[in-house]
């Protein structure tokens, strides 16, 4: 078995190349496990991934349509944001559902917590399951151009399987809430 808690990279050297409100990338010079040397490059995020499901009482989802810049197309998403990391999540949660989508939710379900990218970036990310929903007004971003559109949840489910949603912390989410879902019923 391995022992997961020992760490076999040796940080040699650390300096930030490039950072902004959102990211902060930075270069060591690191020895690898097998005692070679070279550099890693490390992308830390300034805030949390937030990512909601909101589920009405009809069995409908929100999935929330936006242009990614840095994929150059569009994308087909569940809610989520950024949760500053000072702030409890299930408070970001309830602010990035709102923002997006103008609905609250009564009952508010944790149901993954995951890394985006661990290889490059130490991103954490959490989805939960929002229910009881009660609509409102958006209150969308300067830098947000975001259309709604209500599907039944297994459309969902359909959309993540056939790659028509490929964001991972959405993909993520769908499928296990659905497998969650199916418990329950």
């Amino acid at each position: 078995m391995p022992d997961e808690q020992h760490n076999p990279w040796t940080t040699l050297s650390s300096k930030d190349i490039y950072q902004n409100p959102w990211i902060r990338v930075r270069e060591d010079q690191v020895l690898n496990p097998k005692g070679g040397e070279g550099i890693y490059g490390v992308v830390s995020m300034r805030n949390k991934a937030i990512g909601i499901i909101p589920i009405d009482d009809e069995g409908y989802t929100y999935l929330i349509g936006q242009y990614r810049y840095p994929l150059n197309e569009y994308s087909w998403e569940i809610p989520m944001g950024g949760g500053p990391m000072e702030d409890d999540i299930l408070d970001s949660a309830k602010r990035e559902l709102k923002e997006e989508t103008g609905f609250t939710a009564a009952k508010w379900t944790n149901i993954c917590r995951l890394h985006t990218s661990n290889s490059v970036t130490d991103e954490e990310g959490f989805v939960f399951l929002a229910q009881e929903l009660t609509s409102g007004e958006t209150a969308f971003e300067e830098t947000e151009e975001l259309h709604i559109k209500r599907v039944p949840f297994e459309e969902a489910v359909r959309m993540a399987m056939n790659n028509e949603i490929t964001d991972a912390i959405s993909v993520a989410g769908i499928l296990k809430a659905a497998l969650l879902l199916r418990r329950e019923a």
